[in-house]
């Protein structure tokens, strides 16, 4: 047996996000959003569901958090949601979902547990998506009021902030794929959306430093790996440009001030353009303090003409999947990460989303969910293995606390270490979370 050994100084820590857990949708004065919105429009979530309760955390916080102190995590991640706090998008605070939110956190730091909050996890006020949303650069204005809002309001308390949460996500699975909220299928908006998300990024990066603000402030996108099928200057071409839809696309403006010249020719072929105005790129390129990386799976794949947006398909390559029908592909993880720091030095990173979906019910009130534990374990070595090679991780949170609102798959995939009993609301610790309990507790485990 091989003794997997982490850092004394490790974070160690889950994540979640607002829509997904709180439920409350017309409690506190909170507004409407753009996934009250689309859950709600028929054919969009499996079977109809909505966030309408979810979890129920709005009022159940106080029994999470219990259920985190005992996991012995060090950091949790959660998010905001911006219609609490400004239920027309912009206007008059509600001073209900600051106050909520207040409790939350002083929670948490009297269980000696450090919020790592992020601002944006896709709940947009509708009243702005009204107005054009992430497609008019009012909601940047909009977001860089609530972001200083946010700063002021918890000051001293919340010293680890996140921008956004995977920018991909927001743009071209929203606004392209068209399968999460709002649900467009447009090429020259999502990257209209993806560009204006960076600026606002920047922008609150900006108004972080401006205002002094203790702490540290990054952001999270979302990073896949695709390994070239064979060493074919075409397979590896096709891989580089699905990479780098993930990863190129959305750290190069960051870190480099610029977006990748390869791509920038690929969309142009297409007839797209990016919106970019005076200042927008050095805006954008703000020196950040850690990266947010989510990593969940990949795939071996090649070159194919016409397939997709990058000439490329993935090839089976016979890996276990999950219940959501991903790869497990931890080798994946590995090579992402490394790529990352090779291509944009050793920052700091924090993993705020690893993990996968089973969905296994209890049995004698306990839930054996041995395919997420042996997950956790393959993906924490990857992630150790990693670190040997320079990465520089400081935390490790992995998704998610709880069972949830999976967005457009309703409450029919589970990624939660502890289980949820949608109808009675029953949390169930499961095998998962007592592997990883004790994997905190020793800081190492076996392999």
């Amino acid at each position: 047996m091989a003794i997997i050994q982490f850092p004394r100084d490790m974070k160690w820590g889950t994540a979640t996000a607002s829509y997904q857990i709180e439920g409350a949708y017309k409690e506190g004065g909170r507004g409407a959003s753009i996934w009250d919105t689309f859950s709600k429009t028929p054919g969009k979530v499996v079977n109809g569901d909505n966030g309408d309760v979810a979890c129920d955390s709005y009022h159940r916080y106080k029994e999470d958090i219990q259920i985190m102190k005992d996991l012995g995590i060090s950091m949790y991640r959660f998010s905001i949601a911006w219609p609490r706090i400004f239920p027309n998008g912009t206007g008059e605070v509600n001073q209900e979902g600051l106050d909520f939110y207040h409790r939350f956190v002083d929670e948490l730091l009297a269980n000696g547990i450090e919020p790592l909050c992020t601002l944006y996890h896709w709940d947009l006020p509708q009243a702005l998506q009204d107005q054009g949303g992430w497609n008019e650069r009012a909601t940047i204005d909009a977001f860089e009021v609530y972001a200083k809002t946010m700063f002021n309001e918890f000051k001293g308390k919340i010293k680890h902030w996140i921008t956004f949460n995977e920018p991909w996500c927001v743009s071209f699975l929203s606004n392209y794929i068209g399968a999460h909220a709002p649900g467009n299928q447009d090429l020259q908006l999502a990257v209209n959306v993806a560009h204006h998300l960076h600026v606002a990024h920047g922008v609150a990066v900006k108004c972080f430093r401006t205002l002094g603000i203790e702490g540290q402030i990054g952001y999270a996108p979302n990073v896949e790996w695709n390994e070239p099928f064979s060493q074919r200057q075409a397979d590896i071409e096709a891989c580089t440009r699905a990479n780098a839809w993930f990863i190129e696309w959305f750290f190069d403006p960051v870190f480099k001030g610029s977006y990748p010249e390869f791509m920038l020719s690929w969309f142009e072929k297409k007839g797209i353009s990016i919106p970019i105005e005076e200042g927008d790129l050095e805006t954008i390129h703000q020196p950040i303090d850690f990266l947010g990386i989510n990593y969940y799976t990949g795939s071996v794949s090649r070159y194919k003409e016409n397939e997709g947006l990058f000439d490329h398909e993935r090839v089976d390559q016979g890996y276990q999947k999950t219940d959501i029908g991903w790869n497990v592909y931890p080798e994946g993880f590995y090579k992402v990460l490394t790529y990352i720091t090779e291509n944009y030095g050793q920052i700091p990173i924090y993993i705020t989303e690893n993990g996968s979906c089973y969905n296994d019910e209890p049995v004698n009130g306990r839930v054996s969910d041995h395919g997420r534990l042996e997950y956790l374990k393959q993906h924490l070595v990857a992630l150790n293995r990693s670190m040997e090679n320079g990465v520089n991780i400081k935390g490790y949170l992995t998704w998610s606390l709880l069972d949830n609102f999976e967005w457009a798959e309703g409450y029919s995939m589970r990624f939660g270490i502890v289980h949820v009993n949608y109808r009675t609301l029953e949390r169930t610790k499961k095998d998962s979370f007592y592997w990883y309990k004790q994997t905190i507790e020793n800081n190492w485990f076996e392999v």
